[in-house]
């Protein structure tokens, strides 16, 4: 048995349990942790210094798009974009509770744009849950269906769950993201289906009373347009056609996303926010949640380099081989996809991310599976549990926001979030997207 294939897996055990505890930042944990291990196995520091190096350099882009796209849909959401558009589709639900449900969806799309789950949380539940309680519809089909749509709205290149698994996998955003699109497209025409099936239980329980119209409007209306000095609404239509753009520059064009985004924000600050002073105060405002980001990204480069770069890796792939069938092998991305949304629930996301996932691509890629095909089957299972995680900060806020319990959502949510997730799985093997 490898003394560094036992290390390897000492490691991930070690980094599971810290996060576990939450007594430390991801990214101390990602720092430290291989550092020691790399030096009890006998590294040498200028070996360690080699693999350090070469694993921050390759997540550096994905830290700076991070700090840009949540920069570019921050200034997006303080020029009141978002909260137009959720103004707009709520007048049109009138009392449909199907109708609500559909607006839920869409609202959680456009509000998840940014990636941001306190974003979306605080773009949706405010204003709807007065309507669905005056709908006699209960809160917890508003949190879950948020944070459904907010888990297959999370793998977007610009999303965390993206950036860390391009940056274990040493692939592109934009390359994951390919794979990934269907299978959002079609998780998002399941929910809607979610929908219908949601609106028929909230009837049979005698959902759908709502007051008067004029009431409800005006209750809408004090809810959602909370205009303030930060909105635009007379450059509503540039942002949306910027933001048009950049969706298509992601899709269309061989850019890389970390320029598209560096490029769109700094036309969004100049065109929305004209003065310095203006654009210093909203690069202060988001500074916190971009840097956070950034912040762990290139701290996980010293976990990448220090087992990854090193022979670490090899010698873990070679125990896992050692104990598996070979006709197992081959599929071990699908198996382990498979299984990934239950496993999430209780294994961080960053320990799965950065610890399993580089074993399972070692293994599958000596038969032709490429490494964006791995991540993405990764990420289309472990987005839509993301936002029911205890270990997820988010989840918190929408419990509070809905007034929900976590072990009443878990107990609503999850069931559904798991047979999504494996539904969107199943698409994409079937349709040959993921190779199997």
């Amino acid at each position: 048995m490898s003394v560094l294939g036992v290390a390897g897996f000492a490691l991930m055990i070690i980094i599971v349990a810290l996060l576990l505890k939450g007594k430390s930042a991801p990214a101390t944990v990602f720092i430290l942790a291989p550092i020691i291990v790399g030096f009890l196995v006998g590294f040498t520091p200028a070996e360690m210094s080699e693999y350090i190096a070469s694993g921050v350099s390759g997540v550096a882009t994905t830290a700076i798009l991070f700090i840009f796209a949540v920069m570019f849909f921050g200034v997006m959401n303080d020029a009141g974009v978002f909260d137009r558009i959720v103004s707009a589709v709520l007048k049109l639900v009138g009392n449909n509770v199907l109708l609500l449900m559909f607006a839920t969806v869409l609202i959680a799309i456009v509000g998840h744009l940014d990636g941001s789950g306190a974003t979306t949380l605080l773009i949706c539940i405010p204003p709807l849950l007065p309507i669905y309680k005056k709908m006699k519809v209960r809160p917890i089909v508003l949190l879950s269906l948020t944070t459904l749509t907010m888990g297959v709205m999370n793998i977007v290149p610009w999303g965390g769950p993206c950036g860390r698994t391009a940056a274990a996998l040493e692939v592109t955003t934009t390359e994951l993201w390919h794979y990934c699109i269907p299978a959002q497209i079609f998780g998002i025409v399941a929910i809607l289906g979610l929908c219908v099936l949601f609106a028929n239980m909230e009837k049979k329980r005698g959902a759908g009373y709502v007051a008067a119209a004029a009431e409800q409007n005006v209750e809408i209306r004090e809810t959602v347009e909370q205009v303030n000095e930060l909105h635009r609404p007379k450059l509503f239509w540039f942002n949306i056609a910027l933001i048009v753009a950049v969706v298509l520059m992601l899709t269309l064009t061989k850019i890389a996303t970390h320029i598209t985004f560096m490029i769109a924000m700094s036309i969004a600050l100049m065109v929305n926010y004209p003065s310095q002073k203006a654009q210093m105060d909203r690069v202060k405002a988001h500074a916190t949640d971009a840097l956070t980001m950034a912040f762990t990204a290139l701290a996980s480069g010293v976990l990448i380099g220090i087992m990854g770069k090193s022979p670490m890796l090899n010698a873990m792939t070679e125990m896992v081989l050692s104990i598996m069938p070979e006709s197992f092998a081959p599929h071990l991305h699908v198996f382990f996809a498979a299984i990934n949304s239950p496993l999430s629930m209780i294994i961080h996301g960053d320990a799965l991310t950065y610890g399993i996932l580089p074993i399972v691509n070692q293994i599958v890629s000596a038969y032709g599976i490429p490494a964006a095909a791995v991540g993405a089957a990764f990420l289309i299972t472990f987005g839509p549990t993301i936002y029911i995680m205890p270990m997820t900060a988010a989840t918190y806020m929408g419990l509070g926001l809905a007034q929900v319990e976590l072990k009443d959502h878990i107990a609503f949510s999850l069931k559904w979030a798991i047979a999504l997730a494996v539904l969107m799985l199943a698409f994409v093997v079937l349709t040959g997207i993921i190779p199997f």
